[in-house]
């Protein structure tokens, strides 16, 4: 009887709170802005999708003139004042509605199509003690964990458009490796298999990126 009742009310504090769990069986792409791109279909390529939106003109390439557009476009919806700066309130929106999946003690989800890991993704993984990528890295071109504020290159803790479009051009810089002033679909996707399979150390220079923070030079 005990062992019944027990079950009883178990069985009705399960029926009073349900636990909903919401799944994800994609990983965004995170624009070399941070600006998050989530796959419509199971067959979506995420990055295509924000290399169609910043090639302007449509010729199958992005210049640093588009970079820095694209950049502004996305500046224009994280200034919800309209102040012209991206202040520490809407930063915080930033990290907490816009792209969630940037925040460190998330867990990386699964690309389309990818098989779940046997290794389990433990608190020196989320933060960064292994090597292992951290924050919206996780999911973009470059290792930056968080694209927006490492824009601000004043540290007053708001990011203007010059300094957003500055970040725009020194990152355009870091994925165009073969300097030829435009960055193709083909060269990012390439850049962003390398850095998903690649294999990390605590301490290991990044040569993709440096530190991630743009210079006022």
């Amino acid at each position: 009887m005990i062992a019944l009742s027990i079950l009883a009310w178990a069985a009705t504090a399960a029926a009073e709170n349900p636990v909903i769990v919401t799944g994800h069986p994609w990983a965004p792409f995170i624009s070399p802005m941070g600006e998050p791109f989530r796959a419509r279909t199971s067959q979506e390529d995420a990055l295509a999708r924000w290399f169609r939106q910043a090639d302007r003109n449509g010729d199958g390439a992005i210049d640093q003139s588009e970079m820095q557009a694209d950049a502004d476009r996305f500046f224009v919806l994280l200034d919800t004042d309209h102040n012209g700066e991206i202040d520490p309130v809407e930063l915080n929106q930033y990290e907490l509605e816009v792209a969630p999946e940037i925040q460190t003690a998330m867990k990386t989800m699964r690309g389309p199509g990818a098989k779940k890991e046997r290794k389990r993704e433990g608190i020196d993984d989320m933060l960064g003690l292994t090597g292992a990528l951290q924050g919206a890295a996780r999911y973009g071109l470059l290792n930056i964990p968080e694209p927006v504020a490492a824009a601000d290159t004043d540290y007053n803790r708001g990011i203007s458009l010059s300094e957003f479009k500055l970040a725009a051009a020194k990152r355009f810089e870091l994925l165009d490796t073969k300097r030829t002033g435009k960055l193709t679909l083909q060269g990012l996707q390439s850049i962003r298999e390398a850095q998903l399979t690649a294999k990390r150390r605590p301490g290991d220079d990044d040569s993709r990126v440096g530190n991630g923070l743009p210079t006022a030079n």
